[in-house]
């Protein structure tokens, strides 16, 4: 059973499971290392900069630009811890957007763990949602804010576009 922040009021809860029990990517697209805490509107995940990835440059950096992929997947593990604990499928989230992303440095050092919040500020009834998002870490301060379309089925929005 999920401890679902909705059964502690006002309490972030800690919590143990498998950040990649959340995401639909495969496991060699799973960033996240694992979840630090979930609230009712946020989540807190670590990501430790990974040289064996598919983002990895030769000087075993991490374009700056990839801390927008750490905050779609911290989204994605928040939509999915939230419909784990209504019993529901994970599904598809889409990023739809970003706002003025701005980070202090050009490129992450491999090895280098970082902290990304997100935080739902805006969440209308056409599935959009929007997030305010941080990444921290030794030297490393990344914020932006993510548009993202969170459909309750992916599978019959998808199928409606033809995909």
């Amino acid at each position: 059973m999920c401890p679902c922040s909705s059964d502690i009021p006002d309490n972030p809860v800690v919590f143990p499971h498998p950040v990649a029990a959340l995401l639909p990517q495969s496991q060699g697209m799973v960033l996240l290392d694992r979840v630090l805490e979930t609230g009712e509107d946020h989540i807190v995940v670590e990501v430790t900069v990974r040289d064996d990835g598919l983002f990895a440059n030769t000087d075993h950096t991490v374009p700056a630009w990839v801390g927008l992929e750490y905050m779609a997947q911290a989204i994605a593990a928040f939509s999915g811890y939230r419909r784990k604990c209504r019993g529901e499928e994970i599904g598809l989230g889409f990023l739809l957007g970003t706002r003025h992303y701005q980070c202090s440095v050009d490129s992450f050092p491999c090895g280098k763990r970082l902290r990304v919040r997100a935080e739902k500020i805006i969440e209308a009834a056409n599935e959009m949602s929007v997030f305010d998002c941080v990444i921290e870490g030794d030297n490393i301060h990344a914020v932006s804010k993510l548009n993202v379309l969170l459909p309750q089925d992916s599978k019959k929005f998808l199928a409606g576009k033809g995909i």
